[in-house]
């Protein structure tokens, strides 16, 4: 009797490890779509700031507020640029970090579950033959 409840505590266990498990592969896919748009917008304004760089400085640059464009001074609009490619720059590193911890919180997660599934399947194992 004491192998069935020892048994059933170690499913428990392994559910509770599964289930954390499942939250933290969904944190990790999310990383990866919010990821996705932060390397999109970047290399959209790199690209900005490459056809920037080409005009005179005597052009006329426009901004888009809201359904009115309004005259932007070029310098202005480089450096609005600029900071917005470190901005999104420094966020696609803090979502790298967060998803190598992810990352390694998921290994261990699994590794826990594996040692969980072996000690299960010794008890079951030794229980069969009793």
């Amino acid at each position: 009797m004491a192998s069935s409840s020892a048994i059933r505590e170690l499913q428990r266990e392994l559910e509770a490890k599964a289930n954390d498990l499942s939250k933290i592969q969904k944190d990790i896919s999310k990383n990866h779509q919010v990821r996705k748009k932060y390397t999109i917008q970047l290399g959209e304004n790199e690209l900005v700031l490459k056809e920037l760089d080409l005009l005179s400085e005597d052009a006329n640059v426009f901004k888009l507020i809201g359904p009115v464009l309004v005259k932007q001074d070029l310098a202005e609009a480089r450096a609005n640029v600029r900071k917005r490619i470190e901005y999104i720059s420094a966020e696609l590193k803090r979502l790298d970090a967060t998803l190598q911890d992810l990352e390694e919180k998921q290994n261990s997660k699994k590794e826990t579950i594996f040692k969980l599934q072996q000690r299960a399947q010794a008890l079951q194992a030794g229980k069969g033959k009793a």
